[in-house]
């Protein structure tokens, strides 16, 4: 059985950068490596939010199309009544900030659809260290699937 992968955000978005600073090529170059040839060893899933976040960027709208084409082959998670109390509980334990867009709902979803990876460049919000314990503890209390909050490179064989 292949592992769940939930994508967030960012990883469509890093695909398709077109900055050119060092870390944005970096981080580029590694979710193109992994999207292109490790991809097929996950069983990957989204969600609407991950739709509508993309959508309603305000960039380049061939960039914005390329990231949604992206994603278009890949399940869709559903949103389920219960995902909104579980964003409510992580934002009263204070694991995300309340403005913090949709950093708590990814990680909800993430929870709820026991995926095994919630793979995101969103180092500040989730795939933080310091913050793994906290959002372990409050999963914990509220009977929650615990997934690898990871980045793209994590991810990468031996041979990349």
């Amino acid at each position: 059985m292949k592992p769940k992968v939930y994508i967030e955000t960012s990883i469509p978005s890093f695909y398709h950068e077109t900055r050119t600073s060092p870390e944005a090529v970096a981080r580029r170059h590694w979710t193109q490596q992994w999207w292109d040839k490790e991809r097929t060893d996950y069983d990957l899933r989204t969600s609407q939010a991950v739709i509508d976040e993309l959508s309603r960027g305000s960039y380049n709208p061939q960039k914005k199309a390329e990231c949604l084409d992206l994603l278009r082959p890949i399940e869709r998670l559903l949103i389920e009544e219960d995902i909104a109390l579980i964003v409510e509980a992580y934002i009263k334990h204070k694991i995300m900030p309340a403005n913090a867009g949709g950093d708590a709902l990814h990680l909800a979803l993430a929870s709820w659809h026991k995926c095994d990876i919630l793979l995101t460049w969103n180092c500040k919000h989730i795939a933080n260290a310091k913050k793994s314990p906290h959002i372990r503890h409050v999963n914990t209390l509220l009977g929650l699937y615990i997934p690898q909050l990871i980045t793209p490179l994590e991810l990468l064989g031996e041979t990349s």
